[in-house]
């Protein structure tokens, strides 16, 4: 289900929050329409923390990639990765409003970053909205090999330190399945959100700085010491 609001109607941080308690978030037709949607699937992607699942390989580029993986450190450039064109998407859904509205929740602590970069390059990242024990995310992008793979990765370890128990993917595609997402109805969505929603999460629980990927792994109770 999707409504549209004119490029006229003020949509706040706040407002947005709202939303997304309700199980609703807004998507653009394309960065260059200034309109938003309000979407609300009959069908909503999530990835169980429980069971999200590392294949083998990607296990081993986590522990001994040379790409340092860091939270919160620059959202704009985050976002503005996440609206490139690239491979598979020819235009972004990501324009102004939308950039200055997740800007807005980032500011106030209810949208963060992985960011994965190679030297001091951004090479790959995502971002999403939090909002109690519920992680919404929103895009990801990759510049290198595996790097929005491996933010991925370290975005559920964090969810798993600091104590959140929703991963709300929005729609379930090939890629997110071979993570363990599952697509569930709306009715069924909404029961776990509501349980998300009560209690206090901490998305910095591992901090700001750079997360090793044996601190990652070890989230996911693999051995430190086994050879990936």
């Amino acid at each position: 289900m999707a409504s549209r609001e004119t490029a006229l109607v003020e949509i706040t941080p706040d407002v947005l929050l709202k939303a997304y308690a309700c199980g609703i978030f807004p998507m653009a037709e394309s960065a260059d329409d200034p309109a938003l949607y309000w979407i609300e699937p009959e069908r909503r992607g999530v990835i169980p923390l429980e069971s999200f699942h590392v294949p083998a390989r990607l296990a081993r580029s986590v522990r001994r990639t040379s790409l340092t993986v860091v939270a919160d450190r620059d959202f704009d450039s985050v976002i503005a990765g996440c609206g490139e064109a690239g491979p598979g998407r020819a235009r972004t859904w990501i324009n102004t409003r939308i950039r200055n509205l997740y800007r807005g929740l980032y500011d106030i602590g209810h949208c963060h970053t992985v960011e994965v970069y190679d030297g001091d390059e951004l090479v790959g990242g995502l971002y999403g909205v939090s909002l109690g024990r519920a992680f919404f995310g929103e895009s990801m992008f990759h510049r290198a090999r595996d790097a929005s793979k491996i933010a991925l990765v370290h975005l559920v370890a964090r969810l798993k330190a600091g104590g959140y128990k929703l991963l709300d993917t929005q729609f379930v595609t090939d890629h997110l399945r071979n993570f363990g997402a599952v697509e569930m109805p709306r009715r069924q969505y909404h029961k776990l959100l509501e349980a998300a929603l009560v209690g206090e999460s901490d998305f910095l629980a591992l901090g700001k700085h750079a997360v090793s990927g044996a601190q990652v792994l070890a989230q996911f109770g693999r051995d430190k010491s086994a050879p990936l």
